[in-house]
């Protein structure tokens, strides 16, 4: 305590600076150990469409148990942000005791919807700074090929009184709209950021890039017209399409012509299939354990906005986080902000005054997909990458939410 308290002393002395105070490191931090995904595989039709969430959370559990280099057993609490498997809980208790973990090691799933991953990170990263835990797994994961997120029924007579309440219940196609609408975000506005972000992608995989933070997943694909099955080990994501254009994506038709003619299946996010895990512990404990320190969790917040918008949460969210460390955009050097749709990712951009080269280096979900309980997750592990690759430091991370929220993350690489 008399060590952190004279660091804290130190970095208010004449001179010191905001990040001064992020960066510092400390025995009780909680850091990153882990951080690996999955590929991100096409909804429906690609190589996880017959591995539903029990299958993808077992086969990304078991890399872990082989990739941590310490005792399982270890592992106190895991917890799997997933949006649309109501058995999540039961999968995610069951796929750790076969991946390796023993019935010591407890389980549970969240829901914040597309930020669900980030989430779990959040919850597992305040066990162990409250004391409850040394040491968890975060987990996000969403198999879109199996399930579906549109409401089965309109909400109690009492909610829909509220416009508000009832507005929770709009598509996210037509909140996309709204958006476009409301803020003058245009067709050509977002089918030039989309094919940025597809560029994007092309070149990150080609380069390899994505390479060190994707483990291979073998599992088993159905022809759906023989019903032959075949095993396959899926190794990179399939959601880039190489060659992609302005021009080409211009030709596309809108997706929501019901709402407005601005979302296009070429400028709004994929439908994807995968999953992501980060492992957490105290600095102390992972310098005792030998475990190589990725990165230091700095804090995560939420903000709640007008669901029919739902798409700039990020706007709100990050400004509030930021403002709690007294930092600013400018001092974040790696962003991945999740491009659910291109109006919401263009007005963003624009209202953070964000420099797009920090912004999705390696593209976002349009060019990569957006599997929604595992995005969350996914953008801290292909961030880190992105800062080890730049030898940069602070990460920023942010989702939007349907139902009108935003939710933000703050991490600190530290393998520079």
């Amino acid at each position: 305590m008399a060590e952190r308290l004279k660091s804290f002393a130190q970095q208010l002395l004449p001179g010191g600076k905001p990040i001064d105070a992020i960066t510092a490191k400390h025995p009780d931090d909680v850091v990153i150990t882990l951080a690996i995904r999955t590929p991100l595989t096409k909804g429906g039709k690609g190589g996880l469409k017959d591995t539903g969430v029990d299958g993808i959370v077992v086969k990304l559990l078991t890399q872990v148990t082989q990739r941590m280099n310490m005792d399982p057993a270890l592992v106190e609490d895991i917890c799997l942000g997933n949006v649309n498997e109501g058995k999540a809980a039961y999968y995610v208790r069951a796929a750790a005791l076969a991946a390796g973990f023993p019935n010591t090691t407890a389980a549970s799933s969240c829901n914040r919807f597309c930020s669900s991953g980030l989430k779990a990170v959040q919850d597992i990263a305040n066990q162990i700074s409250m004391g409850s835990i040394d040491c968890g797994l975060a987990v996000g994961c969403e198999s879109m090929s199996t399930s579906g997120d549109r409401l089965s029924r309109p909400f109690h007579e009492d909610i829909l009184k509220n416009q508000e309440a009832c507005d929770c219940m709009q598509p996210m196609g037509q909140t996309s709209e709204n958006v476009s609408d409301d803020f003058n975000i245009t067709r050509e506005m977002q089918d030039r950021y989309a094919n940025e972000s597809y560029r994007r992608a092309e070149v990150a995989q080609k380069s390899g890039w994505f390479d060190d933070e994707i483990v291979p997943i073998t599992t088993t694909v159905k022809d759906p017209k023989t019903g032959e099955e075949k095993t396959v080990t899926l190794t990179k994501d399939e959601g880039p399409r190489y060659g992609t254009t302005f021009e080409s994506l211009s030709k596309i038709r809108p997706a929501f012509p019901q709402f407005g003619n601005r979302s296009t299946g070429g400028n709004s996010s994929q439908v994807t299939d995968g999953a992501a895990a980060i492992l957490l512990m105290k600095r102390s404990m992972a310098e005792s354990l030998g475990q190589p320190i990725m990165a230091k969790f700095v804090g995560a917040t939420i903000a709640g906005l007008a669901p029919r918008i739902m798409g700039i949460g990020p706007s709100i969210a990050i400004p509030k986080l930021l403002g709690k460390y007294n930092l600013s955009i400018d001092d974040m050097e790696i962003i991945e902000l999740n491009e659910a749709f291109a109006s919401m990712a263009v007005y963003c951009l624009n209202k953070l005054n964000i420099d797009h080269s920090k912004m999705n280096i390696r593209g976002g979900a349009i060019a990569l997909g957006h599997p929604l309980g595992a995005t969350g997750a996914r953008q801290i592990v292909t961030g880190l990458s992105e800062a080890r690759r730049q030898k940069k430091r602070i990460l920023l991370t942010s989702m939007c939410i349907g139902t009108g929220q935003g939710m933000a993350g703050l991490f600190v690489n530290e393998q520079l």
